[in-house]
């Protein structure tokens, strides 16, 4: 795994905006912001909400591209995890959506590595209750 740069204070290692569909154009108030631990993002102007998925709890991600959307740089990423309030988390029309995508799969596999994860420990904590046998 290749490193990833710091950029800003507390260990953030990525910023992005949410775009306007048209251009591209960063005029909404939706903020993702990628730190060694968790994926935070802020909404709002007058009444601001922040919601964070720990990065050990996402489980996988997917990234879509219009034509529209390859024409001003900009993509959307989907992300699937364990976390209860965002199990599945949208991120629509960021700038350089590749870039952010590499950028949180390597922060989520170094923090997995941090905390001693292994895949089996986390699906457990999400189990229904029924025995499935071992794998």
């Amino acid at each position: 795994m290749k490193d990833i740069p710091k950029i800003g204070e507390n260990n953030e290692i990525m910023r992005e905006r949410k775009r306007w569909g048209f251009f591209g154009i960063p005029w909404t108030f939706t903020k993702y912001i990628l730190t060694e631990k968790k994926l935070i993002i802020q909404t709002g102007l007058f009444r601001s909400t922040e919601n964070e998925i720990l990065l050990y709890r996402v489980a996988d991600m997917s990234m879509t591209r219009t034509l529209f959307q390859k024409m001003f740089n900009i993509g959307t990423l989907t992300v699937y995890s364990h976390d209860k309030t965002n199990p599945t988390l949208i991120i629509k029309n960021i700038k350089n959506v590749r870039l952010f995508k590499d950028a949180l799969s390597d922060a989520v596999e170094k923090d997995k590595i941090r905390m001693r994860l292994r895949q089996r420990e986390v699906m457990d904590d999400y189990d229904d209750g029924e025995d499935e046998g071992d794998y």
